[in-house]
C-alpha cells in the first residue's frame, strides 16, 4: 500500500489560497475516484472538491473556515500501489505534502475494472477526468488548452481553461507525465467526469494502457519517451502543412489556433488562413505568429500580389466560434430581453449647471481629492429619485412572483473590460458624496478591466448605469441587467442652441436613455423618475441637500 497526498488545485484564475467551507469524508472513510471530499469558496464561486484516486482517508488537512493554500495538502489517502508520497505517518504538517521528485502515478484499482468510463488513448495509462468545479454543474465548457499532445507536464502544472455557470477555472494536472491525447477542442461542452487529458506516467497509471495499434495517427507520436517536442515530427500532415509564409491554406480549410492565438492575431491584424503552423495537425502558436511577423507578413493579404492595392477586391469570410465570456454575455443579453418587457423613455437634460459646478469643484480640489466626471453626479439623481420611487430599486423574481426592493442603492456600472461587458457595484451609493463616488468607481471599474475584481464586486446591484461616455450616441435602448427592474443610460453631451426665455442660447445638453420593467414600473412612474433626475440634474445644488 501507499500514500497520496492530494493538493489543493488552484480553481480561482491563480488565486494563492481559498477557503475551506465543508468537509464531504473523515478520517478512516473510504472515498472512490471523483467522490465529493471538500466544498471550497474562491473569489468567484463555491467549488466542489473530487477525490483522483480511490482509497482510504489518513488525514485531513483543514477545518472550515481556514484559508488553504492553493497546492498545500489537502486529503492522504491509503492507496494500492506506490503512491506519490513517502511512506509515512500522516501528519497535519505541511511537510507532509512534499512529493517524491520522481512522478510516480497512482495505482486506482476501481479505474482498471471500469475503464470505459474515461477510455485511454494508446500508449496512456492515466486519464485525467474532468473534475466536478462548478456546485454540480453536470457540463463545463472547454475554453482552451495550455498543453498540446507530447508535452511533458509536471504536476499541478495548468493543463486547461474551463467556464461554469459562474468562473473561468484553470485545471492543473493531477500527475507528472507526457500527454497522450487531449479530449475536446475549444468551445465545447466536456461532462464532469468525462475523460479531459490521457497522459503517459510512470507506473501503472489508474486504467489500461490501450495497444498502440488502437490508437488514431495523431496520438500515436506521444508514445516514445517523455519528451516535449516529437509532437510534430512523426505527423505527417504537419510537414506537408507548411505552406509559403505569404500563401493561404486550401479553400474553406479552417486554421488550427487556441483562442489566445486567435486573439493575437486579430490584435495585430493578421489573417490566420496566411500562417503556416508548427503544432500538432498544423496548429498555429504564438511562435509562429511571431516568426510571421518577423517575415513582413503582419498585414493579411485579401489576395496575393494584390494586397497593397487600395481597391483590391475582397473575398472569403471569416468564422469565429463565441465562447467564454462573450456567450454568457450573450446568454444573459438574450434572458433578459426575452424575460422582461422592456419600455425605454428619453429625455433631454440640460447639463450646463452640473458642468460648470463639475468644473469650478475640479478647479478647487484638494490633491487628495480625485478629478470628478459627470457619474458622480448621475449616480447622486439616481439615488435621490429613489427615494420617492423605492419600487424602482428593486429586484424581480418572475419565477416566485416577488418583488425585493432593496432599502441601500447597490449601483451597477456597466464597464467594457478586454474581457467583454462586467458590471462591477459601487455599494451603499446613497452614502458617498461625489468625491467618494468618483474614487469607488475608479476603483471596482479598474478592478473588473484587469481581472481583479473579487465575486461581490461583480454581483448583487439593484440597479445600473450604462454609459459609452464620449462615444454616448444621441440616444441608445439600454437592455435590464436582469433581475433588476431599472437602467438608466447617459448619452454624450454636446452644445446645441436651445430656446430659453424667448431667446435662442448655447446650451450643454444630454439625452439620457432609460429602459424600465414594464410588468413592475408603468409608463407614468417612468417619466416621473426620468423628470426627477432631470429636475436634481438641471439644478445640481439640490442634489445634496437634506
Amino acid at each position: 500500500m501507499g500514500r497520496f497526498v492530494f493538493k489543493l488545485p488552484d480553481v480561482g484564475e491563480g488565486t494563492a489560497e481559498a477557503e475551506l467551507v465543508a468537509w464531504h469524508v473523515a478520517v478512516g472513510d473510504r472515498v472512490e475516484e471523483d467522490q465529493i471530499v471538500a466544498d471550497i469558496m474562491t473569489d468567484k464561486a463555491t467549488v466542489e472538491i473530487t477525490a483522483p484516486v480511490s482509497g482510504k482517508v489518513l488525514a485531513i488537512h483543514g477545518e472550515p473556515g481556514q484559508m488553504i493554500p492553493v497546492r498545500g495538502p489537502l486529503v492522504e489517502f491509503e492507496v494500492e500501489g506506490a503512491g506519490n508520497a513517502a511512506d509515512a505517518e500522516p501528519t497535519p504538517a505541511p511537510v507532509a505534502a512534499k512529493p517524491e521528485p520522481a512522478p510516480v502515478a497512482v495505482e486506482a484499482p476501481k479505474a482498471e475494472a471500469a475503464p470505459v468510463s474515461a477510455p485511454a488513448a494508446a500508449g496512456a495509462n492515466y486519464v485525467f477526468k474532468l473534475p466536478d468545479v462548478g456546485e454540480g454543474t453536470a457540463e463545463a465548457e472547454l475554453v482552451g488548452w495550455h498543453v498540446k499532445v507530447g508535452d511533458a507536464v509536471e504536476e499541478d502544472q495548468i493543463v486547461a481553461e474551463i467556464m461554469t455557470d459562474k468562473a473561468t477555472v484553470e485545471l492543473t494536472s493531477p500527475v507528472s507525465g507526457v500527454v497522450v491525447a487531449l479530449h475536446g477542442e475549444a468551445g465545447q461542452q466536456l461532462p464532469v467526469g468525462g475523460p479531459l487529458v490521457s497522459f503517459k506516467v510512470e507506473g501503472k497509471g489508474n486504467v489500461a494502457a490501450a495497444p498502440a495499434a488502437a490508437a488514431a495517427a495523431p496520438v500515436a507520436k506521444a508514445e516514445p519517451a517523455p519528451v516535449a517536442k516529437p509532437a510534430a515530427a512523426p505527423a505527417p500532415k504537419a510537414e506537408a502543412k507548411p505552406v509559403p509564409a505569404m500563401t493561404g491554406r486550401q479553400p474553406g480549410e479552417r486554421a488550427l489556433a487556441s483562442p489566445a492565438v486567435r486573439n493575437r492575431a486579430r490584435d495585430l491584424g493578421i489573417d490566420l488562413a496566411f500562417v503556416p503552423g508548427s503544432g500538432p495537425a498544423g496548429r498555429i502558436q504564438h511562435e509562429d505568429l511571431d516568426a510571421f511577423v518577423a517575415r513582413g507578413g503582419s498585414l493579411p493579404a485579401t489576395t496575393v500580389g494584390t494586397a497593397s492595392s487600395t481597391y483590391a477586391r475582397a473575398e472569403g469570410t471569416t468564422e469565429t466560434k463565441i465562447i467564454g465570456l462573450r456567450r454568457k454575455i450573450a446568454e444573459k443579453m438574450a434572458e433578459s430581453v426575452r424575460r422582461i418587457p422592456h419600455i425605454t423613455y428619453v429625455e433631454e437634460i440640460d447639463m450646463t449647471a452640473v458642468e460648470e459646478l463639475r468644473a469650478h469643484l475640479n478647479a478647487t480640489k484638494a490633491k487628495d481629492q480625485p478629478k470628478l466626471n459627470v457619474l458622480p453626479f448621475i449616480a447622486r439623481a439616481i439615488v435621490v429619485a429613489l427615494r420617492d420611487q423605492p419600487t424602482i430599486n428593486s429586484h424581480y423574481d418572475d419565477e416566485a412572483g416577488v418583488l425585493t426592493t432593496h432599502a441601500p442603492v447597490h449601483l451597477g456600472i456597466a464597464a467594457q473590460t478586454p474581457n467583454g461587458l462586467m458590471v462591477p457595484v459601487v455599494r451603499h451609493a446613497e452614502a458617498l458624496d461625489p468625491y467618494a463616488t468618483a474614487l469607488e468607481i475608479a476603483r471596482v471599474s479598474g478592478a473588473a478591466k484587469d481581472g481583479s475584481a473579487k465575486r461581490e464586486e461583480l454581483s448583487g446591484s439593484t440597479i445600473t448605469i450604462t454609459s459609452l461616455g464620449t462615444l454616448g450616441g444621441v440616444v441608445h435602448t439600454p437592455i435590464i441587467n436582469h433581475p433588476e427592474v431599472a437602467i438608466v443610460g447617459p448619452n454624450k453631451i454636446a452644445e446645441r442652441v436651445v430656446i430659453k426665455d424667448g431667446q435662442m442660447v448655447v446650451r450643454k445638453m444630454m439625452n439620457l436613455s432609460s429602459s424600465f420593467d414594464h410588468r413592475i414600473v408603468d409608463g407614468h412612474d417612468a417619466a416621473v423618475f426620468v423628470q426627477r433626475i432631470k429636475g436634481l440634474l438641471e439644478h445640481p445644488a439640490t442634489l445634496w441637500m437634506n
